[in-house]
């Protein structure tokens, strides 16, 4: 029970945080409103996590997401053969696994999903599903339309793909709504980085797609407050624009496509990148992380064991996931993982957590591991999301690097205030 309450303690800390890093402290918003970010947190992880009715609904999207992964294999074993999951061509050693290849069976479902996403927001399912969320904040939160549109793309969009829904309204966008959309952007993943994750950790975490899908959600509000605290909307208008947005300016999102065929296309192409890309940040990333550890084994030894990366992460991290309502004696690896995801890639730190071993973490340590980690938030995330900016919008290229830290830190306290609701709620 316990450690389920610290949960509590560990947001009041968290805001502490944003009010450390805040522009200016004495303009942040009304208690009334940071009240209703709160409550609106936690009624959405009660209302999912807890609800079986409504559970249940999103255990629908479990079976979409599976008979999608199956149709994704298929494509796979044709162009890769028993690397992408056909059938072996040799029998396998008495006691000896299949192969299981990421880039061939797991990573291909990154293009088939970006590719659907496209078509969906060409026939506007996606479309009136990003509109009905940004409906729901402008009415419970009182955001800005641009904000509310970013927040519902936020849930299906990827960090590229967010801001090219809201471009058309950058120029005139204040400072803080500015901060908030790539806050919103930063806190959150796209719906192929959702099933990747989750058939990631489908071992280790049962319905993993429901559980990234509510971590998103409630990640929404809490990368809301997150921002509105760090960066809070002042009265008089910004230089860079012509001052707040009033909530009900509305426009036609900047994504669009020509045909069905054209969406295809740009929706495959677009998520071969993402492929490559994910590829790549792994390569480097696993490099760099045994290059630092080959450096820091040449240090006196700790407790009879070398310096790791991961040990120095999770001696960081650990107080922070202890806060959260991790046990004490799990924090240790938990923070290793948040150190993962906050430095290197989020999808490191979900394939380390779905290799370790037995025992290491409970099962509700788990669970709230696996929603404090999903989130863009991590370096290379940052330059992604500036540049994007930049070019989409030159005028304001320099305050959005200026605010890319600070989206950072932002996107990072709002996912580990989501896994200390699934805490507070979870026993």
């Amino acid at each position: 029970m316990f450690d389920q309450l610290r949960g509590v303690f560990g947001i009041a800390v968290l805001m502490g945080l944003a009010w450390a890093f805040s522009e200016n402290r004495r303009a942040l918003p009304g208690w009334r409103w940071i009240a209703g970010a709160l409550v609106m947190q936690g009624l959405l992880a009660v209302l999912i996590v807890r609800v079986p009715a409504v559970w249940a609904a999103v255990g629908l999207v479990n079976n979409a997401v599976s008979a999608v992964e199956a149709a994704t294999l298929k494509g796979s074993a044709y162009m890769f053969g028993y690397l992408g999951g056909a059938e072996l061509p040799f029998a396998l050693k008495p006691g000896a696994q299949p192969p299981l290849v990421i880039a061939f069976q797991i990573l291909p479902l990154v293009i088939v999903f970006s590719a659907l996403s496209a078509l969906l927001w060409h026939w506007g399912v996606l479309r009136w599903l990003v509109n009905g969320l940004s409906f729901l904040l402008r009415r419970s939160l009182g955001v800005s339309g641009p904000v509310g549109l970013a927040g519902g793309a936020a849930l299906f969009l990827g960090v590229v793909e967010t801001p090219l829904v809201t471009r058309a309204y950058f120029a005139r966008a204040s400072r803080s709504e500015l901060f908030q959309l790539m806050v919103l952007a930063m806190a959150t993943i796209s719906g192929a980085l959702l099933v990747l994750y989750a058939t990631t950790l489908r071992a280790v975490v049962p319905d993993a797609v429901g559980h990234m899908i509510a971590a998103s959600l409630v990640s929404i509000p809490a990368a809301l407050l997150a921002a509105r605290m760090i960066v809070p909307e002042t009265p008089a208008p910004e230089a860079a624009g012509e001052g707040p947005l009033k909530p009900e300016e509305e426009g036609e999102p900047g994504l669009a496509y020509d045909s069905s065929i054209d969406a295809i296309m740009r929706g495959t192409a677009d998520g071969l990148q993402l492929f490559l890309s994910v590829i790549a940040v792994i390569i480097v990333v696993f490099a760099l992380v045994a290059l630092a550890d080959q450096i820091l084994a040449a240090l006196p030894w700790i407790e009879g064991a070398p310096l790791t990366l991961k040990r120095l992460m999770g001696w960081a991290a650990a107080p922070l996931m202890w806060l959260i309502g991790v046990p004490w004696g799990e924090a240790q690896a938990a923070g290793a993982l948040m150190g993962t995801k906050a430095v290197l890639n989020e999808y490191v730190a979900y394939l380390e957590l779905a290799a370790l071993a037995p025992g290491t973490l409970g099962p509700r340590a788990t669970l709230i591991v696996t929603y404090a980690l999903c989130g863009v938030a991590n370096l290379a995330s940052v330059g992604l999301l500036v540049s994007t900016i930049g070019t989409l919008c030159p005028e304001r290229r320099a305050e959005a690097a200026g605010l890319g830290m600070k989206s950072w830190v932002a996107g990072n306290l709002a996912s580990a205030m989501t896994g200390a609701w699934i805490g507070l709620v979870t026993w």
